[in-house]
């Protein structure tokens, strides 16, 4: 799994998270990332529209109805 892939998961199981609690959840399952590889991966999912932030704390997006589950199963 990529950087972006390991922040996603964190994210997902720990809700509404900061960067010390996903750098936590990381290092208790074996995988390092550097500040700046987790920051790279957190503004990357911010863009893609797969996270949401709410000052300092990241969580999963939510789905914004049926476009978005008509673009997951067609693709754009």
């Amino acid at each position: 799994m990529d950087a972006k892939g390991w922040v996603l998961t964190a994210v997902e199981k720990l809700g509404w998270a900061g960067e010390r609690e996903i750098v936590r959840w990381l290092d208790e399952r074996g995988e390092e990332l550097s500040r700046l590889e987790l920051q790279k991966a957190l503004e990357a999912l911010l863009a893609e529209g797969k996270l949401e932030q709410k000052g300092d704390l990241y969580r999963r997006a939510t789905p914004k109805g049926a476009k978005n589950a008509f673009d997951s199963l067609f693709g754009e």
